[in-house]
């Protein structure tokens, strides 16, 4: 949910104009963070070699 909740702060950020270039910036790299968080997750509950 966190990371749907970045994806529209920072999509509102980009069309409303001024921008804020340094939290626009921030929210990026929380959202980026978050995403590989959750990919290394997904990987644990499923791993490629069989067990």
């Amino acid at each position: 949910m966190e990371h749907a909740d970045l994806d529209a702060s920072i999509d509102h950020m980009v069309e409303h104009k001024p921008l804020d270039e340094l939290m626009l910036q921030r929210l990026k790299k929380r959202r980026l963070a978050l995403r590989d968080k959750i990919a290394r997750l997904e990987m644990s509950l499923d791993p490629k070699e069989p067990a």
